[in-house]
């Protein structure tokens, strides 16, 4: 039976997606092509390039589908990475637009839209960018917030 072949992760190389890496999983090393790991394992693909920075990707080729595929198999962390980058659909806007556009021009209008419109689902706020949104609106237009929302800011 022929040894197999394993390819450790380079911190110095940049990979295209017909690169092989070798990853350690449950069953032990398994070696892939870079294109087969975005299908196989793409929230810990992302973790490595985003959160560890141990892998160099190219952008076109690696990255742009792996942020597809993050959508689609995990929204949930998709939603968590991309927080205020996410495009959303908002009112008086005709296409989507990055949440971080209103949240940043008009605080009041997406606290309204984001809490106290149930939207809390579609775009996620760490809590120091709830804490920052609250603290604006509070100085804005403290009537409109909700009671636990303004207690945390005073």
């Amino acid at each position: 039976m022929a040894e197999e072949v394993l390819y450790p992760l380079d911190s110095e190389k940049t990979y295209t997606s017909s690169d092989f890496l070798t990853l350690e999983t449950d069953e032990g090393p398994k070696t892939l092509k870079m294109g087969a790991w975005l299908n196989e394992d793409p929230v810990r693909i992302h973790k490595m390039i985003v959160r560890e920075k141990s892998l160099q990707v190219d952008s076109f080729e690696v990255l742009n589908p792996l942020v597809s595929k993050l959508r689609k198999s995990d929204p949930d962390y998709y939603k968590k990475f991309m927080g205020l980058q996410l495009v959303i659909d908002y009112p008086g806007y005709s296409a989507g637009i990055k949440a971080k556009i209103p949240f940043e021009n008009d605080p009041v209008g997406f606290y309204r839209w984001w809490r106290k419109g149930k939207h809390e689902e579609k775009v996620y706020l760490s809590l120091g960018y709830q804490v920052l949104l609250y603290q604006k609106v509070a100085l804005m237009d403290p009537k409109v917030m909700l009671k636990k929302d303004l207690e945390m800011v005073r």
